[in-house]
């Protein structure tokens, strides 16, 4: 074995640079009756995730996008998916001034065929295998989508309204 990959072999085994980061994950996402309304790619970025939606058979409109604490989509109203990730026990809100929580994103749009291609940021999240924030953290977090927009202001959830297709994160 030649010098150079001892070496590479033995950086490997002691995890010197390997990055516990996944880069990216791709999400389907689900509506109360099980029935696939498309899919969200969550990707690394400098700081925080990029999420891709290209989604179809929603309700025309303005609707919330966040990530939940626990790894769960029971339906049909994926109340299993527990509140908003917030590592940190802030408000709710990117408007409040004691917010946001970790999970809080931007609205995005539904045209009126049903159909939404958007990309949504949240700084405040990782995909690193460890820490708080890590959508990872204790077994995973979901992606919700809600009935309608988020005010980004009032606790607990920005009165979106229920919880209407859902899908689960995990390493």
């Amino acid at each position: 074995m030649k010098i150079g990959s001892m070496l590479l072999a033995v950086l490997l085994i002691l995890g010197v640079g390997v990055s516990n980061a996944q880069s990216k994950k791709i999400i389907e996402l689900k509506d109360g009756q099980g029935k696939s309304v498309g899919l969200a790619t969550v990707s690394s970025a400098k700081k925080g995730v990029t999420v891709k939606l290209n989604l179809k058979g929603l309700p025309p409109g303005e609707h919330a996008l966040h990530f939940h604490e626990t790894a769960k989509c029971d339906a049909p109203d994926f109340k299993s998916a527990g509140g908003h990730f917030n590592p940190e026990s802030k408000h709710h809100g990117l408007q409040n001034p004691e917010g946001p929580h970790a999970g809080d994103m931007l609205n995005f749009t539904v045209r009126k065929n049903g159909a939404a291609t958007a990309t949504v940021r949240d700084d405040r999240v990782t995909m690193d295998a460890s820490g708080a924030n890590s959508l990872f953290a204790n077994g995973g977090t979901a992606l919700v989508i809600h009935a309608k927009a988020d005010d980004n202001k009032s606790d607990p959830a920005g009165n979106a309204g229920d919880r209407i297709a859902c899908g689960i994160i995990v390493q």
